[in-house]
């Protein structure tokens, strides 16, 4: 079994990659999620290409899929079919954690990792940059 590759976004976000879609002949993608309390998240976005599957490990997250706010705790699972709005945040006081799933795995660490770079450029997040990330691995945000 091979370790997991850790990506820490340095916003409060770590990426846990438990297997990539090299790992999985494209069938899937398996990470971690650890979403520190007030962390800056993802932008409100849809996948085009894949489906994500969220089971809640520890914490409590609260998710928004389409029009619909839920909360993912330990056990919970939430099936987001490609195509649905979604985004997640932390506003407890401990970390949560959930297991991402993503069908086909045409999303991989690359995503995460481009990310890290825009994040470690210095200063301010370059916005048109991040969105282009997003667009270039099949999510497209979502003005809220």
């Amino acid at each position: 079994m091979k370790p997991s590759e850790i990506i820490e976004l340095g916003n409060g976000v770590e990426i846990h990659f438990c297997l990539d879609a090299g790992d999985t002949n494209a069938q899937f993608t398996l990470f971690k999620v650890v979403v520190h309390p007030n962390a800056k998240v993802p932008a409100a976005h849809y996948h085009e290409n894949f489906d994500e599957t969220l089971y809640g490990l520890k914490g409590s997250l609260t998710l928004t899929v389409d029009d619909e706010t839920l909360r993912l705790n330990p056990g919970d699972c939430c099936f987001i079919k490609r195509g649905r709005v979604h985004s997640f945040h932390n506003d407890t006081s401990e970390p949560a954690e959930m297991l991402a799933y993503a069908n086909p795995g045409v999303f991989t660490a690359h995503y995460f990792k481009d990310l890290l770079q825009v994040l470690n450029a210095g200063g301010p997040p370059d916005m048109a940059r991040m969105k282009q990330i997003m667009l270039q691995y099949g999510l497209v945000p979502v003005a809220n």
